[in-house]
């Protein structure tokens, strides 16, 4: 399993854009390679980037999620945010904001000012990985939208695409404008 996990970390390091092409595609073989992923890709982000999740129930945003925290250096359990919303882990290399927003309507959404999270006039600039964000009633300048799908075969199929003015560092992201 590592071996793989070494295997398709080094796959996505390696990803470079096809000419016109800015949405890049992995398959992941279980929840670890999915973790394992995520691993990578915190040690890549730089401050304020924002992860747009989209997938399934239990597609694995949350687990992916739990790999971007291990890789900015944060060492308590990250756990799903569906009932309190937010999730703040301020100890590590940089904060990660896990928001969850799947229980929420846009009005509800709207009320809660998350623009905070990436503006830096309340929270200090750090990794925002928002879950269910179709239900956001505006969007970020700048974003990486992630979509996560099971396959037929059990595993599963992470799509990326940079928009705006954020690329992760060594995933051949390149941002669309």
């Amino acid at each position: 399993m590592l071996e793989e996990s070494s295997r398709l970390l080094k796959s996505a390091s390696a990803l470079s854009i096809q000419a016109g092409k800015t949405t890049q595609t992995l398959r992941l073989s279980n929840a670890e390679a999915t973790h394992q992923f995520g691993i990578e890709l915190g040690r890549s982000l730089h401050e304020g980037s924002i992860l747009l999740l989209e997938g399934d129930l239990g597609s694995g945003k949350t687990t992916l999620v739990q790999g971007i925290g291990e890789g900015l250096g944060i060492v308590e359990p990250i756990i799903s945010p569906t009932f309190t919303l937010i999730n703040e882990y301020i100890h590590g290399r940089l904060p990660l904001y896990h928001l969850d927003l799947y229980r929420l309507e846009p009005a509800d959404v709207k009320a809660l000012n998350l623009e905070s999270y990436w503006d830096e006039q309340e929270t200090p600039l750090g990794i925002v990985a928002i879950e269910w964000p179709g239900r956001l009633p505006y969007l970020p300048d700048s974003y990486l939208k992630i979509l996560l799908t099971h396959t037929s075969e059990g595993s599963r199929l992470v799509q990326w695409d940079a928009v705006g003015a954020i690329a992760p560092q060594g995933l051949g992201v390149t941002p669309k404008h």
